[in-house]
Formats: structure tokens, sequence, C-alpha cells
């Protein structure tokens, strides 16, 4: 038996803007075919959020993430320089917030705190985590798929496994946890083999519709388990972009003028923010949730996600206007090389990296070793064309109705320079959630 255990946390994202359907298995093959034991329990349903009552917990949850998600999204902006950037901070805060079960009493309430939820309980943190699922996974897609009479429509899938190596036993408790509310799968490894290589890479293969299929190259053979999540977006503009209008153009990228593909959108009814530093709008998308493009005045788009807030994107929400006017936004295809992001995180406040502390111990697996987060990576993918967009990420480890006022005059939304974009879906607690975000320096 090893007398130390570290966790791996992967995570694997893909947002892709075009009609790109795909399926997650509950097993896992390796390159021989031979299949990875998953730990056999019957899940429960997702809460459903009951209209007219709203989970104050919930709604703590989801606002704490799309702080999470703007304070990650800001660190890790810091470091890019002129290149582009996509992340998906929703696919780390939703594992983090699934190993609450498994930390110390000691780190607990730091770890709530660095998510956003402090003052909730665990449980309650579960609930909501459980309530945000069945909103992103399930309310769009079932009345657009009704609308269409489509059996079925599977825009956003987010898929959770934790592996777990074969001389380990996982705690029952937190797995009959991870998969009642978190959706998450439990599969029996040997870390000690490249099998593991191939099965964590294969379940991210699987669960982005092929788009990613290499997150990791090799564990750490001290390794007891690598907790994982994925999300793969792949849906339709509500207001589909006319190829016959994309002409090309030049971009005026940090480092020099590139030529560009630059869609057009022209007419009224658009939902417009403007203010001293940007200008905004959304792209929505035919399930719900949209794409806000947010060109800075000054250009500096890093600038504007490094210090970007979920105070200032709710107050862009809540005063835009509905407007006449003109967009032309480029073509655009971005993929981000493996992040490690514990740095950042620890950084941020989340307390699961230390070797000493080992703040997992006792709650994650049966045996007596100490167990903590050794590394914690992701790769994301978002592609944006004139039919909608596809977005995908792994990681090991305002549209309420009412009225707006008419603008005096017609905008021009011109984004022929950085700007950035955060991808949204709706949850009933929490309003829009956050669940990529990104930069655009050279399209």
């Amino acid at each position: 038996m090893r007398r130390i255990s570290i966790l791996y946390l992967i995570l694997v994202c893909v947002l892709l803007f075009t009609v790109i359907t795909g399926c997650a298995h509950d097993t896992v093959q390796s390159k021989d075919n031979s299949v990875f034991r998953v730990m056999e329990l019957s899940a429960g349903e997702l809460i459903e959020p009951a209209l007219g009552v709203q989970s104050t917990a919930a709604r703590i949850a989801a606002g704490g993430a799309n702080d999470f998600a703007f304070r990650l999204s800001a660190a890790l902006a810091t470091d890019i320089g002129a290149d582009n950037f996509v992340c998906s901070p929703f696919s780390v805060w939703l594992p983090l917030a699934a190993l609450v079960n498994a930390t110390d009493a000691r780190n607990r309430a730091e770890l709530l705190a660095a998510l956003g939820a402090a003052g909730i309980s665990e449980a309650d943190l579960n609930t909501a985590a459980s309530r945000m699922l069945y909103d992103l996974t399930r309310q769009g897609a079932l009345q657009f798929a009704a609308e269409q009479n489509m059996q079925s429509y599977d825009p956003l899938k987010i898929a959770n496994a934790i592996f777990v190596d074969n001389n380990v036993t996982l705690k029952r408790e937190f797995a009959q946890t991870f998969l009642d509310y978190y959706r998450g799968s439990s599969i029996n490894v040997d870390f000690s083999s490249n099998e593991a290589v191939d099965a964590v890479n294969k379940w991210a293969s699987d669960n982005t519709d092929g788009l990613i299929t290499e997150i990791i190259n090799e564990f750490d053979p001290r390794t007891a388990a690598a907790i994982a999540n994925a999300i793969y977006f792949s849906d339709r503009w509500v207001w589909e972009f006319n190829p016959g209008n994309t002409k090309e153009g030049m971009f005026h990228s940090p480092t020099g003028d590139k030529s560009a593909f630059f869609m057009l959108r022209e007419g009224d009814n658009q939902v417009y923010y403007e203010d001293e530093r940007v200008q905004a709008m959304p792209l929505r998308f035919k399930t719900g949730g949209g794409l806000y493009i947010i060109l800075p005045k000054d250009g500096d788009a890093t600038g504007l996600l490094s210090s970007m807030t979920s105070e200032y994107f709710n107050e862009i929400q809540n005063d835009s206007i509905v407007a006449s006017g003109k967009l032309l936004l480029p073509r655009f295809s971005i993929e981000s090389g493996v992040m490690e992001l514990g740095g950042v995180l620890t950084s941020l406040g989340v307390p699961l990296f230390s070797e000493a502390a080992a703040p997992l111990t006792g709650g994650l697996i049966e045996e007596h070793m100490p167990v903590w987060i050794s590394k914690i990576v992701q790769k994301a993918l978002i592609k944006v064309d004139e039919n909608g967009t596809t977005a995908a990420a792994v990681t090991v480890i305002p549209d309420d109705g009412a009225a707006m006022p008419e603008p005096t005059e017609p905008f021009e939304l011109i984004c022929n320079r950085p700007f950035v974009f955060v991808l949204y879906s709706h949850t009933y607690d929490g309003g829009n959630q956050v669940l990529f975000t990104g930069v655009v320096n050279n399209p």
C-alpha cells in the first residue's frame, strides 16, 4: 500500500457554435478495448427548481460561481499578453464544489469561501449544484426540442468522473453524492500503467465529441485518483448571420494588422450596452443563453478581462437597451494549450494543494493516507461562425422580459480590434451563469 496519495483535477472544455452532436459514455475503454470498471450506483433525479420558489442558498452559490468565474479569468488573463485566450471557469468550479464533500473540516470553510459559497453548508451547495445542472442541461433544450418536434436536443453536455486507483477504495458516500448531485461517474483504473492515461483521454474525447483527445500524457505514480469535468456546448444563433454578407477585412491586433472574415448583423430590436469603457451586446442561442461580445474602447481586451467583475457583467446586462444598429464580428476559433491552474487557484484561496495539510485525507478514500491535489489542468476550445458557436472544455481536477428604453440613434459595434467574450446559460436561481470567458486578440 502506498503511504501517500495525490489527486489530479482534469478539466476539458469545448465550445462550438455550430450544430454538432455527440454523446457521453458511462464506460471507458483503453486502446486495446478493455473496459475499466465503473462503480455501480443508482442515481437520484436532479433537483428541478419549482417556479416561484427560489432557493436562497442556490442563489448564493450561483452568484458565487459567477464571481469565481471572473476572479479566475482575471488572474489567468494577466499572463496572456497578445495571445488569444479561452477558459471555462465553470468547469473548474463544479468539481471543486464536489470536493467540498471530501475536504476536512479545517479547510472546508476556506474552500467554500473561495468558491463564493461562504455561509452555506455542503448539503446546500450540493442542492444548488443539482438545481444548476438541471437548468443548464435540460430546461432550454427540452423546450426547444418540443417546439421543433424533435425527440431530443442537447446543446450543452456537462460530465463529471472520478478515476480511482485499483489499490484504493473510494468512499461510497462521496461516490453517491458525486453521482446524485454532480452526475459524476466513479471509475477504477491502474495509475501505474499507461491505461490510466488512455482512460482519461478517451473519456475526454467521448465527452467533447472528439474535439479534445489528449489532456494528460502521464500520471505521478503516487496518484490515488483523478477527478475530471468536461463541458461540451454547441448551439445555433437565434438570429443567424447571412454568410453572403461575410467580407474580408483588417483586424487591428496587438501585433499588427491581420486579415479576418467579418460577419454582419444589421437591424432593429438588438440588445445593446455602451458606457465610457465598452460597447457590448449578446448574441442569443436558440435554447437560451448566449455569447456576450464586449469591445473595450481603449483596445485593451486583456486589460478589460483582467479587471472584469461579476458586478460589472451584471451592470452590462441590466442596463442594456433595445437598439437599432450594426455589428461586425470576425469569425474566430481558439484552442488553448493545457493550462496548469494550481498556482492561480491557490492565490484565489483554494486550500487543496498543500501536501503538508493534505486536506482531502479521510474524506475521499477509505485508506488512511494523506490526500491532496497535486495538479489541476484545463484545455479549452471555442469556434464561432455564422451559424452559431461550439465550445468545449475539460478540467482534470439580462433576459428577464423587462422593457428597455429605445436609444435615440443607431449604434455601430465594429469588432476590428481585440474584444472579450463571455458565454453564458440561464438558471432559475442565479440568472445568467457564466460558462466560458475569453479574449480575441487575433481571430
